[in-house]
């Protein structure tokens, strides 16, 4: 198996894709927008994939996270709210942590409908006042505790819904004052600042996935940004916050990176990634990383196994609508 997930084209698989795919093996795949038309379409596009694997549990991936990150949305999907919306509304009657558990329960049900079976999500990022805005609501809030509180509770929710989540963006990226899908942030905190900033993803160490940040912790290694630093990676992520489970890395394609394609795939996975992120789709691309990359070892094998242990996919049916409408009667007032 190859150690990568990669993105599609378009909305359905091209000849060239289906042996290239087949042949290559990958560990999974994600979509985006751009590979979703409507519910019949989309839930033809992963079963193919998974025909294709031969895997049930094949990781199929997407960006659902509510609010500004959405790649399902109206007419056929319903509209999510942001994090922070869900942690600081006062209007409902459940406590934030149950609204935050129903709200991702229900999330999870419709993409589990659609044959999708990992979201990339929550968001355990602590914003700074002075960072970049590329997190704002995405997080839950800026107090560690309510990040890690409200983040167990999208964990929860998820997998009563069969769906696996992704914790992210280890080990933080609320102090970044630029955007890492433009240019590489560098956070110039003391270590003891990044351990408070990290918290969450130590609380929720028992994550069964995780994504890295592509940014530089002077602190930590001031030469390389964490997705691309065995020293974070090891000392920081495995061993201070305890994370044992699949440890991914970022979209290769994000300008905080430098070098080709297969350059940043195979240095993710040099410094302790499990498997690098390949989400633009591009066949050119998706074969050179695919000829520079070793196979998947047994470790990262097992830690995908554990990860996909539990992920489910169902029908859409009335009978499945009903229960996610009850579970968002979480938005009646108090």
């Amino acid at each position: 198996m190859l150690p990568v997930i990669f993105g599609l084209s378009g909305s359905v698989l091209t000849p060239d894709e289906r042996a290239f795919f087949k042949a290559a093996n990958p560990a999974g795949y994600i979509l985006f927008a751009r590979n979703i038309e409507n519910p019949s379409q989309l839930r033809s596009l992963t079963d193919a994939l998974r025909g294709l694997s031969g895997r049930d549990n094949l990781p199929i991936l997407i960006d659902q996270e509510g609010g500004r990150i959405t790649r399902m949305g109206p007419p056929h999907w319903r509209a999510w709210p942001a994090a922070l919306t869900l942690s600081e509304a006062t209007q409902y009657r459940l406590s934030a942590s149950e609204r935050v558990q129903c709200n991702y329960e229900a999330l999870g049900l419709e993409l589990a409908s659609m044959g999708i079976t990992v979201t990339c999500a929550p968001v355990l990022d602590v914003p700074q006042p002075d960072a970049h805005d590329i997190i704002g609501d995405r997080a839950f809030g800026v107090r560690v505790e309510t990040v890690s509180q409200l983040g167990r509770a999208c964990l929860r929710g998820l997998h009563l819904a069969g769906i696996e989540g992704v914790i992210k963006h280890i080990p933080g990226h609320g102090r970044a004052r630029s955007d890492s899908h433009q240019t590489l942030p560098r956070v110039d905190a003391s270590a003891t600042e990044l351990d408070t900033d990290s918290q969450p993803f130590a609380d929720l160490c028992d994550a069964a996935m995780a994504m890295t940040a592509h940014v530089v912790y002077e602190a930590w290694d001031p030469h390389h940004c964490a997705s691309v630093s065995p020293l974070i990676i090891e000392q920081q992520i495995r061993d201070r916050m305890g994370f044992e489970g699949l440890l991914m890395s970022d979209d290769l394609d994000m300008k905080a990176l430098s070098g080709t394609l297969a350059d940043r795939a195979a240095a993710v996975l040099h410094a302790g990634c499990d498997i690098a992120l390949n989400c633009w789709g591009r066949l050119d691309d998706m074969e050179a990383i695919a000829n520079r990359v070793a196979p998947m070892p047994e470790l990262s094998l097992s830690r995908l196994a554990r990860a996909c242990a539990h992920v489910s996919v169902t029908t859409d049916t009335p009978a499945l609508r009903q229960r996610i409408e009850a579970l968002l009667d979480y938005r009646d007032a108090r």
